[in-house]
């Protein structure tokens, strides 16, 4: 864990980087939603989830529910050395391991399948129940779109988890604003509550605030983390610029964005 506010910047910027050049490699990837999660993600493993293993807890079991945003988790996962680095020098070639979504049957730490949209937060509430059920210790963690948030399974997900008050159950929305030009959702906050949610509303860039989010007490309901974040963050050229959705960027690109480090 990179404690000191500059390494930590340094270190993310890097993953920023070997993110771009992953996806400029493979003309694949979506870019700008593995960057808009990458410091949700950097809390939930680097902080949240090293801590409980330190302690000897039980520790969370993650599902990117958005799987499209899957360079961010393979990244995430070379810094803490499940995967090596030269897998994700591999992304989207023929034999990789790593595709365009997660694949649980090739990427160690990948707990379930998705890239097909609303199926996370689904499973991880049959895996919430479960742990309920047998008397297992440890969370779900979820993390969805805000544009997931439109399927019909993220909601009857939802109604079913306030029923059962899983409070063992965590759903983290990155909430980027990239549906808003074809349906606004309005306050996914009260959205939740109004299921039987305990919802916290946070800037998903500031880790302090992630940590304090994901670090909650149990409050007897599931609880729903909406993380206000910036799609592409951390490169100029692609935050909030929908063109870069699913565009990858070419080498003359990765100069001008990062220069010409190696």
């Amino acid at each position: 864990m990179a404690s000191d506010p500059v390494a930590l910047e340094r270190e993310l910027h890097a993953m920023r980087r070997e993110i771009a050049a992953a996806s400029s490699r493979a003309g694949e990837g979506h870019v700008p939603s593995a960057l808009s999660i990458l410091d949700l993600l950097w809390v939930e493993y680097r902080e949240v989830i090293a801590a409980q293993e330190a302690a000897g807890q039980a520790p969370d079991t993650f599902i990117l529910s958005k799987g499209h945003a899957s360079l961010g988790l393979y990244a995430l996962l070379v810094s803490i050395g499940t995967i090596p680095s030269a897998w994700l020098d591999q992304f989207g070639t023929y034999d990789s391991h790593l595709g365009g979504h997660p694949d649980s049957n090739q990427v160690p730490g990948v707990v379930a399948s998705t890239g097909s949209l609303g199926h996370g937060l689904p499973i991880g509430v049959g895996m919430a129940l479960a742990k309920r059920i047998t008397g297992q210790d440890g969370r779900i963690v979820v993390l969805i779109g805000d544009g997931e948030a439109n399927e019909g399974t993220v909601w009857e997900s939802a109604l079913l988890a306030g029923h059962h008050a899983l409070e063992n159950l965590v759903c983290i929305v990155d909430h980027n604003h990239s549906t808003d030009r074809a349906l606004m959702v309005d306050s996914l906050a009260a959205k939740f509550a109004a299921f039987g949610w305990n919802a916290v509303e946070i800037d998903g860039h500031d880790h302090p605030s992630i940590l304090q989010a994901l670090t909650l007490a149990p409050t007897g309901a599931p609880t729903v983390v909406i993380a206000e974040t910036i799609k592409g963050r951390g490169i100029a050229q692609m935050e909030n610029n929908p063109a870069w959705h699913h565009a990858s960027p070419t080498s003359a690109d990765l100069v001008e964005m990062f220069g010409d480090q190696s």
